[in-house]
């Protein structure tokens, strides 16, 4: 991508000389385009000069331009040559140019703090206010040019909202081709998948009454049609029995939460992917696993919804780990990372019962999550002890010295769990005493400045074990508590978030 100090390439539309210009290179159907334009408005309704390059075709721009009451000029990148020049990575990309048409600063994605900062360069007063009721940043989808499609193709892009899509698309196989090698160059992981025969998704189909085109949602962040057919397909791939759609169809819409905010999760460069945690009869009925390995590989039911859902991100959904996926280090979730909740061994309200549903009810809670962090307590006696040693794990969510801005849970596992209830604590007991005893020490922070201590003046100052600390969640309820796991050995989990609010991603449960 052309970056800061560049000369910017020419391109048909020009610009007057001697005045600086923002250039923006625009989807119509992007969600973080939609969220950006209104901004750029402000900005053009101020005398500034902005110039948006749309990477689609002149009807659909044109759409757009009404739609949205576009108030600047937008130009037609035909045949993608302007977005090969500049090689943004994702839509929206800004580039501010100066008066002699060099680069003075790009932005990728949507960002109200870097919208104000290129308004400030522009010479106007800042035009996103951190209350607006927007996120602070959201980021973007796939430029076109990057796309594996033709120009031609890449100038159609799917209607957003359709109730019915198209169907999935048949592949006539060479006599020697491998279809098992196939399919893992076309449509897997590095592991081999089952072949998405026509008579295998139709098996797959007969266990749902729904139409096979019907939309069930558009995947993030490249937003395709998971149509009923489409997962169905990728269930296959993933070699889940046919009863499974009756988790995978709720699956996709729960994906598809604005809430969840898939979007982020995968283009991140954190660790997060999606845990899957199932609650209810369902557990029993389609055999997934609650007890002892319940996060490995103990359950077909497990490892396969698990890599569904994990397929349909990645074929549906565009997030390749080559590509728009840019977790640093990655996550081994990424193949599959489901659990039950043993809900026999669990003395309080099940987990989906706390989330509002009822105990006969069947659903699925997602989270955006990070590996597990082993807690081995086998000493403690009491429950303030053992639940001290969870703290401690805790503390470490995210990153060690950052407070206030994300989830955890704790996965109890049912010896744990009897040693803290024989002291009489309730589920809100243990959330309240675990919320209280992770803190920070303020000497973790002392003698620096930079990056882990800009956001100290907003902390909450308490007293824990005698020591000044920084509490480090925001409210009890950013601790969610699990009981999984064998009845034989003392090792539960503390599973960190990504982001929690409305900037990052939040937990959604849906009924199955």
């Amino acid at each position: 991508m052309i970056e800061a100090g560049q000369k910017a390439p020419e391109f048909s539309l020009g610009r007057p000389e001697g005045e600086p210009a923002l250039l923006v290179f625009l989807e119509t159907d992007c969600p973080t385009c939609r969220l950006t334009v209104p901004y750029l408005n402000t900005l053009a309704k101020k005398s500034a000069r902005v110039i948006g390059i749309s990477q689609d075709s002149e009807a659909l721009t044109r759409d757009f331009i009404e739609e949205m009451s576009i108030a600047f000029p937008v130009t037609i990148d035909r045949d993608l040559k302007i977005s090969q020049a500049y090689d943004p990575a994702a839509v929206p990309t800004l580039f501010l140019l100066d008066e002699a048409g060099v680069v003075v600063k790009t932005q990728v994605g949507f960002d109200k703090d870097g919208l104000n900062a290129i308004a400030a360069q522009m010479g106007q007063p800042p035009v996103a206010d951190a209350y607006d009721g927007a996120p602070a940043a959201k980021p973007g989808c796939t430029s076109r040019h990057l796309e594996p499609s033709s120009a031609e193709e890449a100038a159609q892009p799917l209607q957003l909202h359709r109730a019915r899509g198209s169907r999935a698309t048949r592949v006539v196989l060479a006599e020697r081709e491998d279809p098992y090698e196939y399919c893992r160059r076309a449509f897997g992981d590095p592991l081999p998948v089952v072949p998405p025969t026509v008579e295998r998704v139709e098996r797959m189909l007969q266990a749902t009454p729904l139409d096979p085109e019907e939309v069930i949602g558009q995947i993030p962040p490249c937003y395709g049609e998971a149509t009923v057919e489409k997962i169905a397909a990728n269930a296959v791939m993933a070699g889940c029995a046919p009863e499974m759609m009756r988790a995978l169809i709720p699956l996709a819409r729960a994906l598809c939460d604005e809430r969840l905010n898939i979007h982020g999760v995968q283009a991140t460069t954190h660790f997060a992917a999606p845990l899957i945690v199932v609650n209810g009869p369902i557990r029993n009925e389609l055999g997934f696993a609650c007890r002892q390995n319940v996060f490995s590989n103990v359950r077909r039911a497990n490892s396969t919804l698990g890599r569904a859902m994990q397929l349909i991100l990645l074929n549906l959904g565009g997030g390749r780990p080559d590509g728009i996926d840019m977790s640093a280090l990655g996550n081994p979730g990424k193949f599959s990372y489901c659990i039950a909740e043993n809900e026999e061994e669990n003395p309080w309200e099940p987990f989906h019962v706390e989330m509002g549903f009822r105990p006969d009810q069947s659903t699925l809670t997602l989270f955006a999550a990070e590996p597990p962090r082993g807690v081995a307590e086998h000493k403690a006696r009491s429950a303030k002890n053992l639940l001290k040693a969870v703290t401690r794990a805790l503390a470490t969510v995210f990153t060690y010295r950052a407070c206030l801005g994300y989830e955890a849970m704790v996965v109890l596992v049912p010896e744990h769990v009897k040693t803290i209830h024989r002291d009489g604590f309730s589920k809100q007991d243990v959330r309240q005493f675990l919320f209280e005893n992770t803190g920070i020490p303020v000497r973790a922070y002392d003698g620096e400045e930079g990056e882990g201590t800009q956001f100290v003046a907003h902390y909450k100052e308490v007293t824990i074990d005698g020591e000044r600390c920084y509490q480090k969640f925001r409210a009890p309820e950013s601790i969610k508590i699990v009981v999984a796991g064998g009845t034989a050995g003392k090792f539960s989990a503390v599973i960190g978030g990504w982001v929690s609010g409305p900037r990052g991603s939040q937990m959604v449960t849906y009924p199955i």
